[in-house]
């Protein structure tokens, strides 16, 4: 039986086994799919030894994305532009296989809403790992117009002069302009801790939101407020973290999973 599994530092709140254990059976793939700890400083090791072991493949979280980056021996062009890797595929050859299907894994889930970036003005706030992933697949939608928002702008400076094609301002900046956008990206950790990002409430209003975050509940602090400041849609990140992990299925297996049961079975388990 082939090996898998998420690898991170935590890893026990991961709901990947869960995803790919419905995927293997309802595709008919001999496999199994567990979760690995990696104690901070011992990646190499860790990923060396699942190896040695049979291990075919790893989903790659916190806060280890850039290490498998730097581990990969191939790359894709989405892993090379995103400068972090989250499915690493170990080839018989020796060689191993890194992508980053965070990017993807979004963009399903925005069109699995109907939602078309075509043309329209997109605001993403926060300039992390999590901005990273998914800059790409904004991207390449072909929007009319990218703002970034960071706390500190230099973060973002980093992901304009990288990605190219997007604007960068600060939250205080933001509050001091009169752009109107059709779609609000929340790519900061703030829902976790209950916070919500520093923009003016007047933003929200028949916009489309999206937070890449998600909780017990359809709903975050993000969408919930959002929605009370006039917001048209909401949507949390659940669908996207399902969207990225059929995207991986398909690159280690090479059949293509439906998403949409394990997404609602997944929704009723939380």
């Amino acid at each position: 039986m082939d090996r898998y599994a998420v690898l991170g530092n935590p890893i026990n709140h991961s709901r990947s086994p869960f995803i790919h254990t419905m995927f293997a059976e309802s595709t008919a793939q001999n496999m199994e799919y567990g979760r690995l700890f990696c104690p901070l400083g011992e990646f190499v090791k860790t990923v060396d030894d699942f190896r040695a072991n049979g291990g075919k493949g790893l989903n790659i979280t916190v806060p280890f994305k850039e290490q498998a980056h730097a581990y990969a021996t191939m790359l894709s062009d989405r892993a090379r532009r995103a400068g972090a890797v989250n499915t690493l595929k170990f080839n018989d050859d020796g060689t191993v296989y890194g992508d980053n299907t965070d990017g993807a894994g979004f963009i399903f889930d925005i069109k699995r809403a109907g939602w078309d970036f075509t043309g329209r003005r997109i605001l993403v706030l926060g300039a992390g790992g999590a901005s990273r992933g998914i800059l790409g697949g904004i991207l390449d939608e072909k929007p009319l117009s990218v703002l970034l928002v960071n706390r500190t702008v230099e973060k973002a400076v980093v992901l304009q002069q990288e990605f190219g094609g997007i604007e960068v301002c600060s939250f205080e900046d933001l509050n001091c302009r009169s752009d109107r956008f059709e779609f609000i990206i929340n790519a900061t950790s703030l829902s976790l801790n209950s916070k919500l990002p520093a923009i003016a409430d007047g933003l929200y209003k028949d916009a489309r939101v999206y937070d890449l975050m998600y909780g017990s509940s359809s709903s975050t602090v993000f969408t919930e407020h959002a929605v009370k400041c006039g917001a048209e849609e909401a949507m949390d990140g659940l669908g996207m973290l399902v969207g990225q992990a059929a995207v991986s299925f398909e690159i280690w297996r090479g059949v293509t999973p439906e998403p949409q049961p394990v997404l609602d079975a997944l929704r009723q388990q939380l």
